[in-house]
């Protein structure tokens, strides 16, 4: 069974007048909150107050004040295959069998006033006022593209919200209040949570009112979860369900930890005991950027990067236990290429301190500011190389295109074809692209499970040039049932990929 996640958002859509509604909207009753300290009621530490006697009230007292309701409004059109770019391909459009009326794809945002076609989407979240002029921390999805963002804070009228800015690549956005002082959670440090701890986490679920939960830390520094880009979550299983996105976590100390994110659901609506949160740390770091810059500034060193598995290592002939990130791809002018890394390099080092995987050197990297010259110990060919490289600014990010997969079958699963130029132009493909072309995979498929998708270019079998499908497919066979190395290209880029059968 896969995992499936959610980012545990309440959402209401109601659709413009003289529409069919197609979607059944729940009256939510409005829960009255606790009356709420004065506005300069700072949470002072709060741990000797938890007791068997009294739980932990004296720290939810101090702390609920700034947890607040975050409600956004925008207007979307319905997805259509029109709007997606893979499906604006005509040969794909063929390939899948998409007619003009299909539904495939996700839709965007629209600017512009409702009309036709056009819906009026509301969510609802959480968010955690974290200063005394009413900043306020909530998740990016909540209030992404609204048009509208409306606070509701204890004890006092609902207002709208200024977005100063959201970062989609950690799921953290910074609204600013008006009308005065705040109480506010303090920060506290997520470094410091260790697993075992107690945590209480605090939202508006479902709509229904703020509400307290509590759990343990289950783990800290989950990483490569598919969430978003920069992941370092904390895991807890107190619950978190739909509306708690952007509420708090917060320790016995009553300070805040953690920014509520989201939960594993494998198909359930709602918590099933393992929730994640963004660490105070980065939510903080995230913030302070947005307010001094208006966005945050990433240091780039221009590599596609994976993790080093023990079948990888032992298909570059490296040592079962190397730890770091393997490079995949090097942008040409990058910080990377001019220190002269190369594909196939192991980074093992950065600073001086080890790297325990891909996500380490992105994280570390990401945190560092752009202009930073580092060291990096690199193994190549079973050689250690010093390098040293000067970060770049991290662009902003293009998006990506879903990558279905149809349904013939070949070698591992996999139907390929010869780089034909009308396969270049539909593809968009460029010239000095050698080698062959991915254009069906069988579901459950080997190389469906390692992530080859339509579109792709195989440019390598076990480290060897791939020049035609012949080829490809005697390297593949002459492998056995061993495990097989590709090189892929896709738009733009090349990562390793291991086939395991």
């Amino acid at each position: 069974m896969h995992a499936r996640w959610a980012l545990p958002l309440a959402v209401i859509t109601a659709l413009p007048l003289g529409c069919r509604a197609e979607r059944r909207v729940e009256q939510i009753a409005e829960a009255t909150p606790p009356p709420a300290p004065g506005p300069l009621d700072v949470p002072p530490s709060a741990r000797e107050a938890v007791s068997l006697q009294e739980g932990f009230a004296p720290i939810v007292s101090r702390v609920s004040a700034a947890v607040v309701n975050v409600s956004s409004v925008r207007f979307v059109r319905p997805p259509t295959p029109e709007r997606v770019p893979f499906f604006s391909n005509p040969f794909f459009r063929e390939f899948f069998g998409m007619g003009g009326d299909g539904r495939d794809g996700q839709g965007g945002q629209e600017g512009q006033a409702p009309g036709p076609l056009v819906q009026r989407e509301q969510s609802l979240g959480s968010g955690v006022i974290v200063s005394r002029e009413g900043h306020v921390i909530t998740n990016a999805h909540v209030v992404e593209g609204a048009r509208e963002v409306r606070v509701a804070v204890p004890g006092r009228q609902e207002m709208k919200a200024t977005v100063v800015g959201v970062d989609p690549k950690t799921d953290v956005a910074v609204l600013k209040l008006a009308g005065g002082e705040f109480a506010f959670a303090p920060f506290g440090d997520s470094d410091a949570a260790r697993v075992g701890d107690f945590a209480l986490a605090i939202g508006n679920p479902f709509g229904i009112g703020q509400t307290v939960t509590q759990g343990i830390i289950s783990a800290v520094g989950r990483g490569n979860m598919g969430i978003v880009d920069y992941e370092d979550f904390l895991q807890t299983d107190a619950a978190i369900n739909p509306g708690n996105s952007g509420g708090a976590l917060i320790n016995m100390a009553g300070e805040l930890i953690g920014i509520n994110t989201a939960i594993l659901t494998r198909g359930a609506q709602g918590n099933q005991g393992i929730g994640f949160a963004v660490p105070s740390k980065l939510a903080r770091a995230v913030m302070e950027q947005i307010m001094e810059h208006g966005r945050v500034i990433r240091g780039a060193l221009g590599v596609a990067i994976q993790d080093v598995s023990p079948g990888l290592a032992e298909a570059l002939g490296l040592p079962p236990d190397t730890r770091g990130a393997v490079v995949s791809d090097v942008s040409e002018g990058s910080a990377a290429d001019k220190a002269g890394l190369r594909r196939g390099d192991v980074i093992v080092a950065l600073r001086g301190e080890h790297l325990a995987d891909g996500r380490d050197l992105r994280m570390r990297i990401a945190e560092t500011k752009p202009g930073t010259r580092v060291e990096l110990r690199v193994l190549r060919d079973g050689r250690s190389l010093e390098l040293a490289a000067t970060l770049d600014e991290l662009p902003e990010p293009k998006a990506e295109a879903p990558t279905p997969a149809p349904a013939p079958t070949g070698a591992l699963g996999i139907e390929i074809a010869a780089l034909s130029d009308d396969l270049r132009r539909r593809f968009e493909i460029p010239g000095d692209v050698k080698g062959a072309l991915v254009v069906g995979l069988s579901p459950g498929s080997p190389a469906a499970r390692a992530g080859l998708g339509p579109g792709d270019v195989i440019l390598e079998v076990n480290r060897k040039p791939v020049t035609a499908p012949e080829q490809l497919k005697q390297e593949i066979d002459a492998t056995d049932k061993r495990p097989v190395l590709l090189l892929a290209w896709r738009e733009g880029r090349t990562r390793f990929v291991l086939v395991e059968r």
